[in-house]
């Protein structure tokens, strides 16, 4: 394991915006923030936005910096990459970015009823075939999963280069009767004018040079809908 990595995982422990728990077993009970988000780690009110599977937290600190009003909070499980997320947010001293370290199967453990109001999903592993779709972090598992915090009605944006996951999500969407805000297969074509969709991460910049498209989903999730597909009564979890 190299220097820089251990470093920078005792760096993560210094940092008062990133919640730490042992990541290598499930929660037996509610960490102590969930709820309390607000009061305790941003100190304010203010509506709360996750990114989940963040990586280095380009989209976390990006909004945070573009949209004070709001809370921001990264969520992944690799502390080297978050690492640098986290150190942005404190040499931008942004208040309103934080990062919890955790799977995001677990992620229920962290957050209470409508302590959410927004999801971000910026390029998740698309786990490609229909045996790995209850994997998908936009398949129903988990879409359930996150109805339990976001708030009713709230958005979910997923921006991704994999068109089999693009298809995948919108095709859910759609047969749950999700309204659909936006939906294009060349984000960069048809939104190249909004800041907050052009926020680019490490990976994006790299499938861009590649020229790759970049495909926009976001869709609002209502709390009183149970998500279902033909593929998850084959693949539960």
């Amino acid at each position: 394991m190299g220097k820089n990595k251990l470093a920078r995982w005792a760096e993560l422990n210094t940092f008062r915006n990133v919640i730490q728990p042992d990541h290598r077993v499930k929660p037996i009970s509610d960490h102590p923030v969930k709820g309390k988000w607000k009061q305790e780690i941003f100190l304010n009110v203010n509506p709360v936005i996750l990114e989940l599977g963040c990586g280095r937290g380009e989209y976390t600190t990006g909004l945070a910096e573009m949209s004070p009003q709001n809370n921001y909070i990264g969520v992944d499980i690799k502390g080297a990459r978050m690492w640098r997320g986290a150190r942005t947010a404190y040499e931008k001293n942004l208040p309103n970015a934080a990062f919890l370290r955790t799977r995001i199967e677990f992620i229920g453990s962290f957050f209470a009823e409508d302590e959410v109001d927004e999801i971000w999903l910026t390029f998740p592993d698309p786990q490609p075939g229909k045996k790995n779709s209850n994997k998908k972090l936009t398949c129903p598992w988990f879409l359930n999963l996150y109805r339990c915090f976001l708030k009713n009605n709230g958005t979910i944006y997923l921006k991704t280069d994999n068109e089999e996951l693009f298809n995948y999500t919108r095709s859910l969407a759609e047969k749950n009767n999700l309204p659909v805000l936006k939906a294009t297969s060349d984000l960069y074509k048809e939104y190249h004018e909004d800041k907050i969709l052009s926020i680019r991460t490490h990976y994006e910049d790299i499938y861009l040079k590649e020229g790759r498209k970049i495909h926009l989903l976001s869709f609002t999730l209502p709390k009183n809908r149970i998500i279902e597909d033909e593929i998850s009564k084959y693949y539960g979890r």
